[in-house]
């Protein structure tokens, strides 16, 4: 009854094929006001997102990031990716952060959430934890998105190095930037979907089991 789920190893999951990523014509990025209020009203039709944040890197010894620099939100059709930075984009994302009944997915939220308090000023609403699902599950290693990814598609999900420790505060973002950014928040959500946990926003007091 108490059966620990292995996941692939990195030389397993480098063997399998690519998981197919958003390309830029289902990108959407959000760096003035009138592109943030359609954003959010494309958003707000969804039951979940995928969500992640990125913040420009820190590299000396004790200094503090001010990030998240951008946050990124995805539907199974188009990822949004906010350059926070601008006011008005800032504030959109903060209302979308705090509205209840729409799951927010991911992996590894717990810093993302301290620093979206930080920065926006709001205690975000609907944090789900794809890491803690998998270990309900009974999988034993701490699961992130390409280790997610393997179990449920078979499929390698590739991640750019250079793109991760990029300059995410740069007012003009690279293509390789947003299709980084925007497809970490992709894969949460067809994670979240294949994990069947829809009843969880629609029927709050439904077991998923």
């Amino acid at each position: 009854m108490n059966t620990r789920l292995a996941t692939p190893d990195k030389d397993a999951i480098a063997l399998l094929p690519p998981f197919e990523r958003l390309g830029l014509d289902r990108i959407t990025l959000v760096s003035n006001a009138t592109q943030a209020r359609q954003a959010h009203s494309h958003l707000t039709q969804a039951s979940a997102w995928g969500f992640d944040t990125e913040s420009k890197p820190t590299f000396r010894v004790g200094e503090a990031s001010d990030g998240p620099h951008i946050l990124q939100l995805s539907t199974a059709e188009r990822a949004w990716v906010f350059q926070l930075h601008e006011p008005e984009c800032r504030a959109v994302a903060a209302d979308l952060m705090a509205l209840g009944g729409i799951a927010k997915a991911g992996f590894g939220l717990g810093d993302d959430r301290k620093r979206i308090i930080h920065k926006l000023g709001i205690e975000p609403q609907g944090i789900l934890e794809l890491n803690t699902v998998f270990h309900q599950r009974g999988y034993r290693k701490d699961m992130g998105v390409k280790g997610a990814v393997a179990v449920l598609f078979n499929q390698r999900f590739i991640k750019s190095k250079k793109a991760a420790t990029s300059n995410w505060a740069n007012a003009h973002l690279s293509e390789a930037q947003l299709v980084y950014a925007a497809n970490d928040a992709y894969a949460a959500f067809r994670v979240w979907e294949a994990l069947g946990l829809a009843l969880t926003v629609r029927h709050p007091s439904r077991s998923t089991e």
